[in-house]
């Protein structure tokens, strides 16, 4: 094929279920300048009890999909992942390949490097397992397999300064190989708050406190419903949406029953910018963040956020500012949500606040210039190279 003169970026992630780091992706393939960038996103399934972010959303982009590329580890379906990326690689050759989550980033520098197309490795850490995923023995296979992966790469890039820092105390890569690019998203319009409201079946004047996200171990569906219980003792009329699915969710519906009529299940839902109109805070619990996305939409909404202080959350949320912060304690986080329901003024300023900057900090486009500039030092060089020296340029 002629060559074009674009720089081609395979970008690699093991699946696309409903998050913060679906959102991104996609919001990065469609905005990427195609005069500039050739970009194909390549990516598995999601587990049963997960949406395909993709999928729910109805995005234009086309994606590639690799059978055993998703989030479980077995030997037989990723060396057949490993074998399919390696022949994508050799057809598409591409200057630049683009990891993102700890299996799609190993299997994907093996691959590049098996491949031999002499392509950039870039590897995006959203937030890392150092903490609160694995302990003891298969927290320091994690820490020696992402120290060899590192020694692989061209770049690694942390969403956070924290979560940098952090990797970096682990003996994971070399401070000359970080850049540091924060996460960028957009909202849609949004329904006034009394639409969002009657949308979501919910009292029109109770206060309402949101938790988004999976329903995984990490994140700590538990220790919500447990701060929802002590900030009804206090705040009886609350109401609490929770939006997203997961393995937990069985266990949540269990945990709630007592209370249940103060909880509001929605699962995943395409109009996430609804469920934000509807709250008056929203709540993070979470054990480890990199730097969640619906910290950062909740605030391009105007919520002011409670959150526990973790990864590079601080990064996100300032606190005293936009929202608050807390430990893991329970009660702390009850007594953090509690102010803010209870003080509208100070709900307000904080939700106008956090418009601001979170709008002014993570906006889309920003990633979206940040990480062309990332792949024009990267990819100029080999494409460059490959034109003078005749090389396969598709």
């Amino acid at each position: 094929m002629k060559p074009d003169g674009r720089i081609r970026v395979m970008e690699i992630i093991a699946r696309m279920n409903v998050g913060g780091v679906a959102t991104e992706v996609l919001g990065l393939s469609e905005r990427l300048n195609k005069a500039e960038f050739v970009h194909r996103l390549y990516t598995g399934h999601v587990d049963e009890e997960e949406s395909d972010h993709v999928e729910l959303k109805c995005s234009g982009v086309p994606v590639q999909r690799v059978p055993g590329l998703g989030r479980s580890i077995r030997p037989l379906d990723d060396g057949r992942a490993l074998i399919r990326l390696i022949s994508a690689m050799r057809s598409f050759r591409p200057h630049i390949v683009h990891t993102r989550t700890a299996k799609a980033g190993a299997l994907g520098r093996v691959a590049a490097k098996l491949a031999g197309v002499g392509a950039a490795r870039v590897h995006v850490f959203h937030g890392h397992l150092l903490n609160g995923y694995f302990n003891g023995a298969k927290r320091e296979i994690y820490v020696r397999s992402e120290r060899l992966l590192a020694a692989m790469s061209d770049r690694l890039v942390a969403e956070g300064a924290q979560v940098r820092d952090d990797l970096l105390r682990a003996g994971i890569g070399r401070p000359e190989q970080y850049v540091v690019i924060h996460p960028g998203v957009r909202l849609g319009s949004a329904p006034d708050r009394v639409a969002a409201r009657r949308a979501l079946g919910l009292p029109l004047s109770a206060p309402v406190v949101t938790f988004v996200g999976r329903l995984t171990q990490v994140k700590r569906p538990d220790r919500f419903v447990a701060t929802a219980n002590r900030i009804l003792a206090r705040v009886p009329e609350c109401r609490f949406v929770i939006c997203g699915g997961g393995d937990l969710l069985a266990q949540v519906e269990q945990d709630i029953a007592p209370v249940q009529h103060a909880f509001h299940l929605v699962g995943w839902r395409k109009d996430v910018e609804t469920v934000y109109a509807a709250a008056d805070v929203l709540l993070l619990t979470s054990d480890n963040e990199g730097m969640p996305l619906t910290l950062i939409e909740a605030q391009m909404a105007g919520i002011p956020v409670v959150s526990t202080r973790v990864g590079s959350v601080a990064e996100v949320v300032r606190n005293g500012r936009t929202g608050l912060l807390s430990s893991t304690d329970p009660a702390e986080l009850a007594d953090h949500t509690v102010q803010l329901l209870s003080d509208p003024l100070l709900a307000r300023r904080m939700g106008e606040a956090a418009r601001r900057w979170s709008t002014a900090s993570f906006d889309v486009d920003r990633l979206v210039a940040d990480t062309e500039a990332l792949y024009r030092s990267l990819g100029e060089p080999r494409r460059d190279r490959r034109v003078t020296t005749g090389g396969i340029n598709r």
